[in-house]
């Protein structure tokens, strides 16, 4: 080691990582260039571990200078017309390209009057050199296969050719190899996150759809919901990856969803993606087919590394990553969206939705931020606690709300929390609403009516609803799911939401008229409705109103002259609600819900407009019948007259055309189905449970050939089926345990 001794080079090690680590053999002529491209390295402020095959020669290498062939960011190989006779270096050659296959070290070859070809296939003087090897080392076949395959894999790689380099020229090579060694090293690195929780296991999983080994173009997708941490987690990524793993170049593409809205914004994005990777101070790109022709022309054949953070347009990707065949053997390309659809359409090979902390992660993040340690402080337990309950693992929110809480009192703790119950935090709501801004005027509503009504309910029985609003809930309801603005349950089919992208949606609502609650759309808090149904003070634009009092003891009684200027409701829940004497024409007759359960009413009243009903839910009502007189209700999908324990006979549905479920469940009282049941075509789901007074089926049931499911159980009285069952041809689901048929 003629500069720097191990037990220096050790002491160097233990304050800092090498990052670069100098081979080459020193017996070889014009020794002088590797002392100048050393000398040029050191100041150039590049710490480099330099070894000439000056110690211990013809040993196995120390642990000391495989650690800091190891720790070295880059690898810097001299191949020389000797470099092949010395076994020290060739055993040196497999350790870094190794280092090269596990930890993604850099390593960069330059062929010093050698001819690559002769490194690549061991011929010329490198034959020389192994046929004294072979002769040599003869029982240790392993080892020569090993260095063989070595130098062949060092010489493919992407280098510098200095053959027949005239002496004054020298160092204006090893000019331009520093600067693509400093290029390299000198990678800046992102601010991932002042409190990485939880960060390496996301990572890990992200490498492992990558599969850095392989040479196929891979591209991967990071989806999930605002503020969930999909950018914290492609900027890990990406310093994991730039910290070894060999690429020609990488570039870190932020907020292109903001930075294409500028002017000449998408042009701009492409000219730092160049600039990135060619390492180009400008790249001139007018319009955005010009960059689109550059990216091909110029990143072909390398091997890069790239992340697209923010996307939320496929003419974004297609301006950028339009084609695989863009970019050289290896390229790996990241994109993180809200819009899962978005990596469909790019065919992405892998995509890996962020899923939020859990309590104990979600605990620790909280208080790194709001305490400056990893659990919360004595007397701050059960506050820390509601602030992680409340926002469910949201990465985001639970950062900006525990540094808002930082040093608070813990009298201003319990206001924050009270406060958080009712208005939900403005920046944690900016950053959710990006989404939802993103979204046209119906998805805008269909999302609205699920976060103020409908969390917790059947998709389909909600998608008929929204249907018949006219706001085509197949492609809105899909579109929410892949922004994750709402879940759907596996397991039951129910409506999910994040309790912060709820409260968003519903302070939208709120912030349209925050005084005047009669003006605002949609209406769900206990006491507004209260109030507003009380004073009169509900206006046309309200489209929605949620009363459920059953679960209270106090008694709600409204005039339905509270609805006179609601002329525009369209969704009405008013659960266990009665009204004093009144007109009921004073209902909207744009109601497409009416979810009425408990209705004190024995009959419907005839002056109720139903016309537009898509879905009338009247469960636990005292109806002894449903209406006096046949109702022409043309697009009634859904009639559930469960548990009305005093029905005595159903209604006549020759008139229901559209009915396609007919939940009668518990109706105790019920004795016989009306004969008009046949007439309905479209009817899909037919279910008397527990009717235990019932004894017979109208034969006109055999007439229902949409009819999947069909449920009879605990109808203990009836002893059979009608004759002609058998004409069900659609039947999927007949249950009758608990009947009397034997």
């Amino acid at each position: 080691m003629a500069t720097k001794g191990l037990s220096e080079a050790s002491s160097s090690r233990s304050k800092s990582k090498y990052e670069v680590f100098l081979s080459f053999r020193g017996e070889d002529t014009r020794k002088n260039f590797t002392d100048h491209l050393y000398a040029t390295l050191l100041s150039a402020g590049v710490n480099t571990f330099r070894d000439d095959d000056e110690l211990a020669r013809g040993k196995d290498i120390s642990s000391e200078l495989l650690k800091a062939i190891q720790e070295s960011k880059v690898s810097l190989l001299v191949f020389s017309k000797g470099y092949a006779s010395s076994r020290w270096c060739l055993n040196e050659l497999v350790n870094i390209i190794n280092c090269k296959n596990t930890i993604g070290q850099i390593v960069i070859p330059i062929f010093y009057d050698v001819d690559p070809s002769h490194v690549r296939n061991q011929t010329g003087s490198f034959a020389k050199a192994f046929a004294k090897h072979e002769e040599r080392f003869e029982a240790d076949t392993e080892m020569i296969k090993s260095w063989r395959t070595a130098l062949t894999e060092a010489a493919d790689l992407s280098g510098w050719d200095l053959q027949n380099v005239a002496d004054g020229h020298e160092s204006k090579f090893i000019q331009k190899i520093v600067e693509d060694v400093l290029r390299k090293v000198n990678r800046s690195y992102l601010h991932v996150a002042t409190h990485p929780v939880a960060i390496e296991s996301r990572v890990r999983r992200v490498m492992e759809f990558l599969s850095i080994g392989s040479d196929e173009v891979r591209i991967m997708g990071i989806y999930g919901m605002g503020g969930v941490g999909k950018t914290t987690v492609a900027k890990a990524v990406y310093n994991s990856v730039c910290d070894g793993f060999q690429f020609d170049g990488s570039s870190f593409l932020s907020d292109i969803k903001d930075n294409s809205k500028q002017p000449n914004g998408l042009a701009s994005v492409q000219r730092q993606l160049l600039s990135d990777i060619l390492n180009l101070k400008s790249v001139s790109i007018d319009n955005v087919d010009r960059g689109i022709n550059l990216i091909q022309e110029r990143l072909r054949y390398r091997r890069v590394f790239i992340v697209l953070d923010d996307v939320d347009d496929s003419t974004q990707l297609n301006s950028l990553v339009g084609d695989r065949k863009w970019f050289g053997l290896g390229s790996r390309i990241i994109v993180t969206t809200r819009d899962e659809r978005l990596l469909t359409e790019l065919e992405v090979d892998e995509s890996y939705k962020v899923e939020e902390l859990n309590p104990e992660e979600s605990t620790q993040l909280f208080s790194w931020h709001a305490f400056r340690r990893p659990n919360p402080k004595d007397g701050y337990f059960q506050l820390s606690k509601s602030v992680v309950d409340h926002v469910q693992g949201l990465p985001l929110a639970l950062e900006v709300l525990g540094s808002y809480l930082f040093k608070r009192s813990q009298l201003e703790w319990e206001n924050v929390v009270e406060k958080l119950r009712q208005i939900p935090h403005d920046r944690i709501q900016k950053k959710l609403r990006i989404s939802f801004d993103g979204l046209d005027d119906q998805m805008k509503a269909i999302f609205l009516d699920i976060a103020c009504f409908f969390i917790g309910m059947d998709k389909e029985y909600v998608m008929k609803i929204l249907d018949g609003c006219g706001f085509f809930p197949e492609i809105g309801v899909s579109v929410l799911l892949e922004r994750s603005l709402i879940t759907i349950d596996q397991h039951d089919h129910k409506l999910k939401m994040h309790d912060l992208l709820r409260d968003m949606g519903r302070e939208i609502v709120r912030e349209v008229s925050p005084y005047l609650i009669g003006k605002r759309s949609r209406l769900w808090l206990h006491q507004d409705v209260v109030n507003v149904l009380q004073t009169h003070m509900g206006t046309k634009a309200v489209e929605g109103l949620s009363l459920d009092v059953s679960a209270r003891s106090e008694d709600v009684i409204v005039s339905t002259e509270a609805f006179a200027k609601m002329t525009f409701l369209r969704l009405l829940k008013i659960n266990s609600v009665r009204f004093t004497s009144g007109c009921y024409e004073k209902f909207s007759k744009e109601l497409r819900w009416l979810c009425w359960h408990a209705c004190p009413l024995q009959v419907l009243p005839p002056n109720l407009h139903l016309d537009n009903l898509v879905v009338l839910d009247l469960r636990f009502s005292n109806f002894n019948k449903v209406w006096k007189e046949t109702k022409f209700l043309h697009k009634l999908k859904i009639l559930d007259l469960s548990y009305s324990l005093y029905l005595a006979e159903t209604p006549d549905f020759a008139r229901l055309p559209s009915l396609e479920t007919l939940q009668l469940e518990g109706c105790r009282s019920l004795i016989k189905v009306h004969q008009s049941i046949g007439s309905l075509e479209r009817l899909v789901c037919l279910n008397l449970a527990a009717c235990k007074n019932i004894r017979e089926l109208p034969d006109s049931v055999c007439n229902l050939r949409s009819l999947e499911t069909l449920n009879l159980s605990g109808c203990s009285k009836l002893c059979s089926f009608p004759e002609h069952l058998g004409k069900l041809e659609a039947l999927k689901n007949l249950s009758a345990n608990g009947s009397a048929i034997t």
